[in-house]
């Protein structure tokens, strides 16, 4: 019935009969879009909401009188169940970055659309609300306490409680409530899109469209900034986040004047009540629904909220403890465990042989300090090992061992880093020199130490030849 209801819409609006209709992957909505093919290609919609049809033809036509890249609405049944719109192609910004989605690093031509698609957003914000009757806005006209309890009592009744976690309603509510009370004290005038992530926006012709935004409503813009910049799966390395953050201020200041201070302290609430609606969603697409692509992407939202509470919210004390019991549950601290990068340091004599890889990679770096100043040429210092001062300012008052962990540890932690982004877990760094005792061994102590400081990782640090062991516990 719904192909019949789509091909008499298309020989309506074509004048001839389509030749053939293919159904395109479903997305998180009810909505069903398929391809009809023939003298003009279109996508054909399916919507089970005819309110929410309305207002995403009222602001498609809206938004494209604007000037604004979104698909054209060409024709819609009488009952707006069903409508036929512009064919956009396959690529959803999404997918054109799946390289660095994969990798965490983005390369030119993905940072190019990522950079394009957040200049993108002020103007829908501000130009699209231009005009705009926020009447047509379904369910609700604006960003309000209503809609935002809407969605933290959605995170708690289906992501929450479907935990399993105890907690107290009642001082769970007063910190919601405080919550609405801070968000609201950003409302604008302007168009809230709501659901502006990677997956809502397609690349055409080089250029990002926007699409899926019948969510929309009038309400302030951080929303917008957190969704997309924040979205699980899309794993922005902290550098590209605050590179696009930029970015968007730049453009935002066309329309309005920027308090960088101000914006960032008020969007990282916005950012948090994001990831809390966003487990909603997930909660009930996944457990309820029982769809796999929601459960998959629990983790990498937990990990955002992880990330986030490492800053204290004192405005929201209980939902701020709840958060962190939440993300130390089993099932959420063993995924991230398995994703925790362990490195191992080992230093060694190369006449004993260069050590092996317990955990079947095959090894890592092995650093030579042979040609470093050697201690172990002086008597006095043969009964010490690169841990001992007349060792360590024998070396560092000499200054080539120095110069030499400098460069290691800009080859070293830049692997560190990436390894941490993709969520490897093993890396192997060994240090060797003449005897295992003076140079590998200073070497070594010190970029374990390094590693710990500045990265927060687990180290298990190995003098082989002193038969030395030492553990660095991961302050992640």
């Amino acid at each position: 019935m719904v192909t019949t209801i789509l091909k008499d819409l298309y020989q309506s609006y074509v004048g001839q009969p389509a030749e053939g209709i293919t159904e395109l992957p479903s997305s998180g909505s009810n909505r069903r879009y398929f391809r009809l093919t023939g003298p003009q290609t279109l996508i054909g919609v399916s919507g089970t909401a005819p309110d929410e049809n309305k207002a995403f033809i009222y602001m498609s036509v809206h938004f494209r009188e604007k000037g604004l890249p979104v698909p054209q609405v060409f024709i819609h049944s009488a009952d707006y169940l069903f409508y036929l719109q512009e064919d956009l192609g396959n690529t959803l910004l999404f997918d054109a970055i799946e390289k660095g989605r994969k990798s965490c690093v983005f390369d030119e031509e993905e940072r190019r659309l990522l950079h394009k698609t957040i200049r993108l957003l002020p103007t829908i914000q501000f130009v699209g609300a231009d005009g705009f009757d926020f009447s047509q806005c379904y369910p609700q006209a604006e960003f309000n306490q209503r809609s935002i309890l809407w969605d933290l009592n959605y995170f708690k009744y289906c992501f929450l409680k479907a935990t399993g976690m105890e907690f107290q309603e009642d001082r769970l509510e007063d910190d919601f409530q405080k919550m609405a009370d801070v968000l609201l004290r950003s409302s604008s005038a302007t168009f809230m899109y709501r659901d502006f992530q990677s997956r809502n926006v397609m690349i055409k012709d080089g250029e990002p469209w926007l699409i899926d935004f019948q969510g929309g409503r009038k309400g302030p813009v951080y929303y917008d900034v957190a969704s997309f910049l924040w979205q699980a799966k899309a794993k922005y390395p902290e550098e590209l986040r605050q590179e696009l953050l930029q970015e968007y201020m730049d453009a935002l200041r066309q329309y309005t004047p920027v308090d960088e201070r101000y914006f960032m302290s008020q969007l990282r609430h916005f950012v948090l009540f994001r990831i809390l609606q966003v487990l909603g969603a997930y909660g009930f697409r996944g457990y309820f629904e029982k769809k796999p692509h929601f459960i998959q992407s629990v983790p990498f939202a937990i990990e955002n909220l992880r990330q986030l509470l490492k800053e204290d919210y004192p405005e929201y004390p209980y939902l701020s403890h709840l958060l962190r019991k939440l993300t130390e549950l089993k099932q959420f601290s063993d995924d991230i465990k398995k994703r925790t990068l362990e490195v191992r340091i080992v230093s060694f004599a190369y006449k004993k042989g260069i050590p092996n890889d317990p955990t079947g990679n095959g090894g890592g770096f092995v650093f030579d300090c042979r040609a470093i100043n050697n201690p172990g040429k002086y008597e006095r210092y043969n009964h010490f090992t690169g841990l001992d001062e007349p060792v360590i300012r024998f070396l560092e008052e000499d200054g080539e061992i120095t110069h030499f962990l400098e460069h290691v540890f800009t080859i070293v932690d830049a692997s560190v880093k990436r390894y941490m982004d993709r969520g490897f877990t093993n890396l192997m760094v060994c240090f060797g020199c003449t005897g295992g005792q003076h140079r590998s061994v200073y070497s070594a102590q010190h970029l374990a130490e390094h590693l710990n400081q500045k990265f927060g990782v687990k180290i298990h640090l190995t003098h082989r030849e002193q038969n030395i062991e030492q553990i660095f516990e991961s302050n992640l």
